[in-house]
């Protein structure tokens, strides 16, 4: 009896240092967030446009009530050319108290990763800017650019927010 309560333990710990993510494509790369800042998923839709805002933020949106600031993750990345389609969502995040959009090319998959799957984003120097990477997810054969949401929409893009959200 004790060993069977054991393993199940261990099973638990195991389950437990897996974590979610959203998966999703800017051009013909695959990122991923954590699946706890998702709010909920949309199509791509006419947006308010904000006088003197960056080329990314690309307006708001009245989403019941609540306005929220709509940022073009593949304009704010530099990502192959930004068309929009059938295909272009955006997903709606929840972080640190805020509602925010952004725009992506397409959703993939809820997927599940173990640490042991997740490598520490390389140190580019000046060439690349990897502050708002958690880390490089291993899935099968693919790689999966971790995107830590929270350090990238609180950085000076939540500055702007503030002043739409007012």
């Amino acid at each position: 009896m004790r060993t069977a309560q054991q393993n199940i333990f261990r099973n638990e710990n195991v389950g437990a240092a897996r974590s979610e993510y959203l998966t999703f494509r800017l051009a013909s790369e695959s990122y991923g967030i954590d699946i706890l800042r998702v709010q909920e998923i949309r199509g791509y839709d006419a947006v308010t446009r904000i006088a003197n805002t960056p080329e990314y933020i690309k307006g708001v949106i009245n989403l019941r009530g609540v306005i929220v600031p709509i940022v073009d993750l593949r304009i704010k990345f530099k990502v192959g050319e930004v068309t929009y389609h059938e295909f272009t969502v955006v997903i709606i995040i929840n972080v640190l108290g805020r509602v925010v959009g952004i725009v992506v090319d397409s959703v993939s998959d809820v997927v599940a990763l173990s640490q042991e799957q997740i490598k520490p984003a390389p140190e580019f120097g000046g060439a690349l800017d990897t502050r708002y990477l958690t880390g490089l997810g291993t899935l099968n054969d693919e790689m999966l650019i971790l995107v830590d949401i929270e350090k990238l929409i609180a950085s000076d893009e939540l500055q702007i927010m503030e002043v739409t959200q007012n």
